[in-house]
């Protein structure tokens, strides 16, 4: 028992003894690594490795209880709602005053009526008893794409009162009181003024309009009525061409309706500029060139769009006998189908089947001149006897007749001499004379005088452009992008 005691007092004395020579070890490496910290001068290297161990103890107190919050963040606690009934609407509040509830479609491609009523919650059988007041019928199933039909419906959902427009000046509401319809028309006022337009173009034509102000209608007008001739606008536009418009626009209730009507126009490509100014004779309206002479020719070089030019006119081996023969017009290779415009202002001389031709329209201009046109796949609406106006559709493209493929044969014939369609010397059209050219030069003069001020304020360092046949020095360059 002693000597176990014993035992174990020694071992306590070693440990003990281990435990002071560790310490006194530890103590003189960190007195040797560290003597700054036991009286002595810390160095720079002391004062970074401290500076460090601080940094590094700061970013852990940190860091350390975030992940702790974040562990121990408790889980939301889930939420329930609970619809509560709302009190019934007082009679008063029901009936409401007529124009607190109106509900506006707009009529879009495809849609009937039955389908606006339907979309308005409106029974079948409303939509039939305004249909039988007079004159509705008459407008409402005529309904273009666009146009607005409002509904005036209350709490209780019975239609209270319809409005439409019965034509661009005049908006009708019918009351419906049970079985008793009352109409009340309204007229709506339009005012218009006159504008000068002015864009240059940088990336397209239609772009540059828009920017301009013009509309769809009014930039159509400017490429399909009035430069259609001298301009092809799918091949000599480029960055830099300028155009001027002095235009009429219609307004009502503070909305531009109606850009279309252009009284005058310049447009600059290629370095000459184009002109076009709109004058009324024997009540139709034409566009004219400064001089007096319709910008309209007698005859359009190609009556088909879009189309690429398969044969030429002149001697070849004809494709269906084989043999040398004389092509006594130009061929137009086309989808079938693709519409066939008359050349010019006509008669039909013949419509119907031809030989080799298969179904053909003959069309005679007047003074000598007659146009051809072969191998359609059907005859447009006009028959022998009746006028054509030119660019209305005749007929379309087909492969019926001695034909190898769908095409457009056309021939020009003066005094029934073959000419080549591509190159003969069209007849100029009628310029005006005596009174009506007195009445045009006094229109145009004010149109012209707002176009060279707009071009003036705004291209005041541009160069004057050459001016085209048909023009005067006068007519400056069109301009930029605004409107005034």
């Amino acid at each position: 028992m002693l000597n176990s005691e014993q035992g174990l007092a020694r071992k306590q004395r070693f440990k003990q003894r281990l435990n002071v020579l560790h310490d006194t070890a530890l103590h003189r490496k960190l007195k040797r690594h560290l003597p700054a910290a036991f009286n002595e001068r810390w160095t720079r290297r002391h004062w970074i490795h401290a500076s460090l161990f601080v940094t590094i103890g700061a970013l852990a107190a940190t860091i350390v209880p975030g992940f702790s919050n974040a562990i121990d963040a408790p889980m939301p606690f889930a939420h329930s709602t609970l619809a509560l009934p709302l009190p019934p609407l007082s009679l008063a509040r029901q009936s409401e005053t007529p124009g607190d509830s109106w509900q506006i479609l707009r009529v879009q491609p495809g849609q009937t009526l039955s389908n606006l009523f339907e979309q308005a919650g409106i029974p079948a059988t409303v939509m039939h008893r305004v249909l039988e007041h007079p004159g509705t019928r008459e407008v409402l199933t005529r309904l273009r794409p666009g146009a607005e039909i409002a509904f005036d419906l209350p709490v209780n959902g019975e239609l209270r009162t319809l409005r439409f427009d019965r034509d661009p000046s005049h908006r009708v509401e019918l009351s419906l009181k049970g079985d008793d319809i009352r109409e009340k028309v309204m007229e709506r006022v339009s005012t218009t003024r006159t504008v000068v337009a002015s864009g240059q173009i940088s990336s397209s034509l239609y772009a540059a309009g828009r920017k301009a102000g013009l509309t769809p209608s009014a930039i159509a007008t400017m490429t399909d009525e009035i430069f259609k001739y001298d301009i092809d606008f799918s091949k000599d536009l480029q960055p830099g061409d300028r155009f001027s418009v002095v235009m009429d626009e219609t307004w009502r209730e503070g909305e531009r309706i109606d850009t279309s009507k252009i009284l005058a126009a310049t447009f600059v490509t290629g370095g000459k500029t184009y002109s076009g100014f709109r004058f009324e004779r024997a009540g139709k309206a034409e566009y004219f060139d400064i001089n007096g002479r319709p910008l309209k020719k007698s005859f359009i070089r190609s009556p088909i769009q879009f189309a690429r030019l398969s044969s030429n006119f002149g001697s070849r081996r004809h494709p269906v006998l084989g043999t040398m023969r004389m092509h006594k017009g130009v061929d137009y290779a086309a989808r079938t189908g693709t519409p066939i415009m008359a050349a010019g202002d006509a008669r039909v001389q013949f419509a119907g089947t031809q030989r080799g031709y298969g179904n053909v329209v003959i069309l005679d201009h007047g003074r000598g001149h007659t146009t051809l046109y072969g191998h359609m796949s059907r005859l447009g609406s006009y028959r022998t006897g009746q006028r054509v106006a030119q660019g209305q559709v005749i007929g379309y493209v087909g492969s019926t007749g001695m034909s190898t493929g769908p095409h457009l044969h056309y021939e020009f014939r003066v005094n029934g001499v073959h000419r080549n369609p591509l190159s003969v010397t069209m007849p100029p059209p009628e310029p005006l004379k005596g009174a009506d050219l007195a009445a045009f030069r006094a229109q145009t003069s004010p149109a012209l005088a707002r176009i060279q001020g707009m071009e003036k304020l705004i291209y005041a360092d541009a160069g004057p452009a050459k001016p085209a046949r048909g023009t005067t020095a006068s007519v400056t360059a069109a301009g930029g992008g605004k409107q005034g």
